[in-house]
């Protein structure tokens, strides 16, 4: 018979009603908005440097076009993490900032790269197993 007082067996998330289907989960969603090669890196620069203008941005991305980052930046403003602003002036400028929407991604990205290190540590154990008790 089967013991089922294990907690390896128990849930590990409070149940919530999702559907598990790619259209209806949130976190799926989520990235279509911020997923991709570019887009969180480019919330974190213009986080960093707000307002931020099209060619620091271009200089900050290491190896993207300039049809890939406007594409990108379009696909941000689109979705509400950005705004864009332009001036008129010569030569033109244009300036770009995280919407009030945009600046709460700024602690998700923080909890991701938190987990990223947390992942990094764990593969390094499995690989190098002598040191996943070295610390106690």
């Amino acid at each position: 018979m089967e013991n089922r007082t294990n907690d390896e067996h128990q849930p590990l998330t409070k149940a919530r009603n999702l559907s598990l289907s790619q259209n209806n989960f949130p976190v799926t969603k989520m990235l279509k908005v911020i997923g991709g090669k570019w887009k969180i890196l480019l919330i974190s620069a213009i986080a960093d440097e707000c307002p931020a203008r099209f060619g620091e941005l271009k200089r900050k991305m290491d190896g993207v076009s300039q049809a890939m980052l406007t594409t990108q930046l379009r696909e941000l403003e689109r979705d509400g993490i950005i705004c864009r602003k332009a001036y008129a002036e010569s030569p033109p400028r244009v300036e770009y900032k995280l919407t009030e929407l945009g600046k709460t991604l700024i602690d998700v990205i923080g909890v991701m790269s938190d987990w990223w290190q947390l992942y990094l540590q764990n593969q390094e154990s499995r690989i190098f197993p002598e040191l996943e008790f070295a610390d106690l």
